[in-house]
C-alpha cells in the first residue's frame, strides 16, 4: 500500500502567525502519527516562515514513523539540518529563495553534477534520497544518472486539468511511473493531491511507495477534523492493497 506522509508546514504557519505555540507543531505532528499516517514531512525554507530549523530538531526527537525533509540542498543551512537530523528520506527541491511553493523540478541533466555529488553525501550518511523531477522522461532517465533512490513526482499538473480530463491528465504520470520502473527508480509522488483527484492517481500509477500531502490534508482538517480526514486520505490509497 501507498504510504501517506503528511506535510505540516501549514500548521506552523498557524502557529507562526499569532506567535506562541498555538498549535503545538511538536504535538501535533505526534497525533497526526497516532491517527494513522506513515510518516511527516517538512519542507523548511530560509527565511522560516513556517516551519522553523529548531521545530526539525525537536520533531527528529520525537517522531516514530518516517520523517521526509523537504528543501533546496544549495542552501547549506538545509544540508546541515538534514545532517545533523538524519530523516529517514531527505527530498531535493530546487526552490529559489522567496518562491511561495514548489512549482517545478529539477532539470536533472543540467544540474546532474551537482546533483551527484549531494546525493552522494547524503547516502553515505545512511539517509534515502529523493528528487523532485516534473512528468518529463528525460528527466526521470536523467534522474537516475544522479544515483537518487527515489524521484517525487511534481503532480500539480496532473491535480490542475483533473476536473476537466482526468485521462489526459493522468497520462504523463503513468509513463513517468513506468519509466521509473523501468529504470528500478522508487516512486513518490506530491503537489496538491486532495481527496478529489488521489483515488484516480494512486489507481493508475504502478508502484507507488509514498505520496506527500500538506496543504489540501490541512484545509480538509477544519470541516471533517484532523483524525478523520488523516483516515480519509488512507482509504484513498486503499487501491493498492
Amino acid at each position: 500500500m501507498t504510504k501517506l506522509s503528511v506535510n505540516i508546514n501549514k500548521i506552523a504557519t498557524l502557529r507562526n502567525s499569532r506567535g506562541g505555540n498555538n498549535p503545538d507543531v511538536i504535538k501535533v505532528a505526534q497525533d497526526i502519527e497516532r491517527f494513522g499516517a506513515d510518516g511527516i514531512t517538512v519542507h523548511p525554507r530560509p527565511d522560516e516562515r513556517h516551519i522553523r530549523y529548531a521545530d526539525v530538531y525537536e520533531l527528529t526527537k520525537v517522531l516514530n514513523k518516517e520523517f521526509n525533509i523537504e528543501g533546496n540542498p544549495k542552501e547549506q543551512k538545509f544540508v546541515d539540518l538534514v545532517l545533523a537530523t538524519k530523516p529517514a528520506q531527505v527530498t531535493l527541491v530546487p526552490d529559489v529563495k522567496g518562491q511561495l511553493t514548489s512549482d517545478h523540478g529539477w532539470n536533472t541533466i543540467k544540474h546532474n553534477d551537482y546533483l551527484q555529488d549531494i546525493i552522494s553525501l547524503f547516502k553515505s550518511k545512511g539517509i534515502r534520497t529523493s528528487i523532485f523531477v516534473d512528468a518529463d522522461l528525460a528527466m526521470i532517465e536523467g534522474a537516475k544518472n544522479t544515483g537518487t533512490d527515489r524521484i517525487e513526482l511534481y503532480t500539480e499538473s496532473y491535480a490542475h486539468h483533473y476536473s476537466m480530463q482526468k485521462e489526459k491528465a493522468i497520462a504523463p504520470f503513468i509513463e513517468a511511473a513506468q519509466k521509473a520502473k523501468e529504470l528500478n527508480i522508487g516512486l513518490n509522488a506530491g503537489h496538491d493531491l486532495s481527496l478529489e483527484n488521489l483515488t484516480y492517481f494512486a489507481k493508475h500509477i504502478p508502484d507507488l511507495l509514498e505520496v506527500s500531502i500538506g496543504h489540501a490534508l490541512i484545509a480538509d482538517a477544519l470541516y471533517y477534523g484532523l483524525e478523520n480526514t488523516v483516515q480519509l486520505y488512507k482509504r484513498c490509497l486503499l487501491v493498492h492493497v
